[in-house]
């Protein structure tokens, strides 16, 4: 009987980690919802991105943080740069509230991306080549059904992975 030596400092688990071990609860916009509500769900919950889910809670996309800034800029700023220089100092802050009631749905790219989506039993490989792929921070973790059970976060996915492996 013959055996693998594993790499020292190093533990083997009888179980490999899924997506749904790491996957944790975040409030989610849908595309009627404002942008400044949008991006305070983003700021207050410390998130690096949003899930954006339709009326069954499936996801309709997931936006990387910078995806979302993008949504609460004017077009018009985002067209000319210059016209961003000439706003004064006192108004340069409040920019993203001249979108008034427009809706996440309003200013969503029309060709979006298929959402960052893996299911409860993706490794935790496939959800890092996702992310890598898909240059998001964020993923959806979805059941059989497509519905939303929680998310992976770059920085929860790196800490797993980290605390996994690590050698002592």
């Amino acid at each position: 009987m013959s055996t693998v030596a594993q790499p020292a400092g190093r533990t083997e688990r009888a179980d490999p980690m899924q997506a749904r071990d790491i996957a944790i609860n975040v409030p989610t916009v849908t595309v009627d919802d404002p942008v400044t509500k949008a991006v305070r769900v983003m700021a207050v919950n410390r998130l690096p991105g949003l899930i954006v889910v339709d009326d069954r809670a499936r996801p309709w996309t997931v936006l990387p943080g910078t995806q979302v800034l993008r949504l609460a800029v004017p077009q018009s700023y985002q067209d000319d740069p210059a016209l961003a220089r000439v706003v004064d100092e006192g108004h340069a802050d409040l920019f993203w509230m001249e979108l008034g009631d427009r809706t996440v749905g309003d200013v969503a790219p029309h060709h979006r991306a298929k959402p960052a989506t893996v299911r409860a039993d993706a490794t935790l490989l496939e959800v890092a080549a996702l992310m890598a792929r898909q240059h998001s921070p964020l993923v959806a973790v979805v059941d059989d059904a497509g519905v939303l059970v929680g998310a992976i976060t770059l920085d929860r996915l790196i800490t797993s992975l980290a605390v996994y492996t690590a050698e002592d």
